[in-house]
């Protein structure tokens, strides 16, 4: 078993956003997706374990197109999101195939992860000093307050996180003097403008401006294993309180969880800022930016041509 930090990836929404994962595009001419340069990232930062979180069904293709590879240099561990991983007595609303959200595949995790992790979304991009960052709070958490649980988040500037293609949704985030998590915001719909960035929450009616320089979070958290026993009660809340509301696509959120636990005084979010540019596929004109910005990063020597020879 390891005693490093653990890195856990949240995979189960991968066959679904591109049709299956054999159809998951490479980014450079070697054949490598966005998930290799992130486990990449986190190995040499010091991880010393793998957690793939995806569908019992995907998991052929997944060790063939991916798993594989990462088991010849470190240790791997697969948990299934499964549908049917719900408190007892619920029942499943009929034609429900959405997966209950990203509270919810960590929570499977449970009897897999014993150790200090982090978790990261499997097809966004965080850049190389995140990953370093974030294995130096898990090596030793420090909570702000005694009685706190020590949690962090990896938080980045928006204009790192802006496409030209769309509209995106973002988690911003507010912090005391000491750099500690007091509120996330979800906006779900910001987009970049010539002057800056706006948001909208009525559907485009109105517009207000938002600083580019604002922490956002982009699911790049750090974790001790305490939190499983908080997600257990946000789980069983979720069902109780909200999946009714929508029952075909209500998920339980991690970041909003982690803002109710803030709210509630049980833990403490230290935030972690990261100057990289956060890259990903949200629309697939962002494609060649992003091929585009991997090809840089190797002619500078960031990464081998090759990532697993």
């Amino acid at each position: 078993m390891s005693t490093k930090p653990t890195l856990v990836l949240l995979a189960a929404g991968m066959g679904s956003r591109y049709g299956g994962l054999k159809q998951i595009d490479p980014i450079d001419d070697a054949g490598h997706k966005i998930i290799d340069f992130s486990i990449y990232d986190a190995l040499r930062a010091g991880f010393g374990k793998v957690v793939f979180i995806i569908k019992k069904e995907h998991e052929k293709d997944f060790r063939e197109v991916i798993g594989d590879a990462v088991a010849k240099r470190t240790e791997v561990e697969y948990v299934y999101q499964d549908m049917e991983k719900i408190p007892a007595g619920v029942t499943i609303p009929e034609g429900r195939v959405k997966p209950w959200g990203t509270a919810h595949a960590i929570l499977c995790c449970k009897d897999k992860v014993k150790e200090p992790f982090a978790v990261i979304n499997s097809d966004d991009y965080y850049g190389v000093s995140a990953y370093k960052t974030l294995y130096d709070f898990l090596q030793a958490p420090v909570a702000a307050a005694e009685g706190l649980k020590p949690y962090c988040m990896v938080g980045y500037q928006l204009k790192n996180t802006l496409t030209e293609n769309g509209s995106v949704a973002r988690g911003c985030c507010r912090m005391n003097e000491a750099g500690y998590l007091t509120h996330i915001e979800e906006l779900t719909k910001i987009e970049k403008t010539a002057e800056g960035a706006r948001y909208t929450q009525d559907d485009g009616a109105s517009w207000t401006d938002i600083s580019v320089d604002t922490l956002v979070s982009m699911n790049m958290w750090g974790f001790t294993p305490d939190l499983f026993d908080e997600l257990e009660n946000s789980v069983e809340r979720f069902f109780a309180e909200e999946m009714m509301k929508n029952p075909l696509k209500s998920e339980c959120f991690i970041p909003i969880e982690v803002g109710r636990m803030v709210n509630e005084n049980k833990v403490s979010v230290k935030v972690l800022s990261s100057a990289d540019k956060w890259f990903g596929v949200t629309y697939k004109e962002d494609k060649p930016f992003v091929m585009e910005s991997i090809a840089k990063l190797k002619e500078q020597g960031v990464y081998p041509e090759k990532l697993w020879d």
